[in-house]
């Protein structure tokens, strides 16, 4: 089915008038077919003497910003390398059948954000933009400590997201920028993030949503309600650091569960819950980190029995939970009367934006939860939740998160590839790989020597409670290309066959 007549508005250069004639005259005079293979031939003529014709729909909103962000979108794609030169500002009006200072408008627009420049006499081109210097590594410097979703390569879906970007100015306007928001969020992105919840809660509301500055900020307004200095909050024996971080600013004494392979085991919580009487019990369920343990359903359902026989609430951190292609129901699913469910989109979507979706219990929780936003933080920031909210309606946040799945695929395979059989119990849909240290290493000695041949990665130490495992943690996402982290890789399994004493670098 051919796409409507409004998309094409580029004429043939050496026969304007007709093209004008057509789109000043009412559409009913001729066939769309007509129309059609008329603005396809002068397309593939505007192909073929060189001139630039953006594809440009009514429905994008102003033409400016829509040729704007079609410039944008070409160059990222490839289409238009560095230093082409552009059409004049004339000649593209005239293609496109628009006015000339829509064009003006449209290239100055494109400077702003840094697109095109302008060259005295000669014309505007695409914008050459100095090379990164890259750092000299003998040995592959890779700071594997940091836990990023991996790169992905595919200019049109970064396109896309940049283009999502741009757009922001004609969707909100002036009071996206001079315009406080309500604490918790406003209605519409609120309605986006259940949207963005609705494969793992399908039966929320956006009245039942809240919107926090991050994971970070979520988790400092929800523990401030539950819990006052010298109250004790259980967590998993390995944790989150910045959970650790939270408590000990907050003065919050944390009581550490066993785990499993299987995540928290429900003995212990419940000892837990009879001896120290927990305000609450924090958990990452799904991926969990340090570990990637995911909690099977009958493992969830057990918690969920200890945290009710108890009256304990539950903070779930769902960092990771948009990442398995089949993922298990959470426990706000199986218990949302007593569940502060928590899901950030900066392991599967960006952490650029520091946004978090919180859905509290009830409306009395919501409530109070919005009066420790407004306290703490004010509110998130309403540009980053725009973007956020953009990039969930328009389908480009599903499309980053499949391409997160499909890049750690590939890594993880790297890793199984490299590193020694059976060496790593890492679920392979999480970017971070959790390796046991074989004696006679001792973690210290381990990432020690490992930041001596430039790769960084986390001992167990900052996630551990109590006595911590010889294991570290690496992230595979941390490195920019596959290559960089074969390298890193092939450094660290090479490590791990060594005896400690036979790679000492002490004379």
């Amino acid at each position: 089915m051919r796409a409507p007549v409004e998309l094409n508005y580029a004429a043939a250069s050496g026969d304007r008038r007709p093209c004008k004639h057509v789109f000043r005259s009412h559409l009913h005079a001729l066939t769309m077919s007509i129309y059609l293979d008329f603005f396809e031939g002068a397309m593939a003529r505007n192909e073929e003497l060189g001139i630039w014709t953006p594809v440009v729909r009514k429905s994008d909103g102003p033409v400016y910003l829509a040729i704007a962000d079609a410039l944008s979108s070409d160059i990222l794609s490839g289409s238009l390398p560095e230093g082409t030169r552009l059409p004049t500002q004339r000649s593209l009006a005239e293609a496109l059948g628009i006015d000339f200072t829509t064009v003006t408008r449209a290239y100055a627009e494109a400077r702003r954000r840094g697109l095109v420049e302008g060259r005295v006499g000669q014309g505007t081109y695409v914008r050459v933009r100095p090379s990164t210097p890259q750092q000299p590594t003998s040995t592959g410097v890779i700071d594997m400590s940091m836990n990023l979703p991996p790169r992905f390569d595919d200019a049109g879906l970064v396109a896309r997201m940049w283009s999502g970007i741009a757009g922001l100015e004609s969707s909100g306007g002036l009071d996206l920028l001079l315009r406080y928001q309500e604490p918790g969020g406003a209605l519409a992105d609120k309605g986006a993030g259940a949207l963005w919840l609705a494969p793992r809660l399908p039966a929320i509301s956006p009245e039942q949503v809240m919107i926090c500055p991050g994971v970070q900020g979520a988790l400092l307004a929800v523990v401030g309600l539950l819990a006052a200095p010298g109250d004790a909050i259980c967590a998993e024996s390995l944790t989150y650091p910045g959970f650790r971080s939270l408590a000990a600013h907050l003065r919050i004494r944390l009581v550490s569960v066993e785990i499993d392979e299987y995540g928290v085991i429900p003995e212990s919580f419940d000892a837990a819950c009879r001896t120290d009487k927990p305000k609450a019990l924090y958990c990452t369920p799904t991926l969990h980190n340090p570990t990637t343990a995911t909690m099977s359903l009958k493992r969830r359902e057990a918690i969920v029995a200890v945290a009710r026989k108890h009256g304990v609430p539950i903070i779930e951190d769902d960092a990771y939970g948009m990442l398995p292609r089949q993922a298990l129901t959470p426990l706000a699913g199986l218990a949302p009367e007593l569940v502060y469910y928590i899901a950030g989109v900066a392991k599967c979507l960006s952490p650029a934006l520091r946004v978090a979706y919180v859905v509290p219990p009830d409306t009395r929780s919501a409530a109070r939860l919005a009066g420790a936003i407004r306290s703490l933080t004010s509110m998130a920031s309403p540009v980053t939740v725009a973007v956020a909210t953009r990039w969930i309606q328009n389908g480009t946040a599903d499309a980053i998160t499949a391409a997160i799945r499909d890049e750690t695929a590939a890594r993880q395979e790297i890793a199984r590839e490299l590193l020694p059989p059976g060496a790593f119990p890492t679920n392979p849909e999480s970017f971070h790989l959790w390796l046991p240290i074989p004696a006679p290493w001792t973690r210290a000695e381990f990432t020690t020597r490992l930041r001596l041949l430039g790769i960084g990665v986390v001992g167990s130490d900052s996630f551990a409670l109590g006595p911590a495992p010889e294991a570290v943690r690496l992230g595979l996402g941390a490195p920019t290309t596959r290559e960089d982290l074969r390298r890193s890789l092939q450094i660290v399994a090479d490590l791990v066959a060594e005896q400690p004493a036979l790679s000492s670098m002490v004379v």
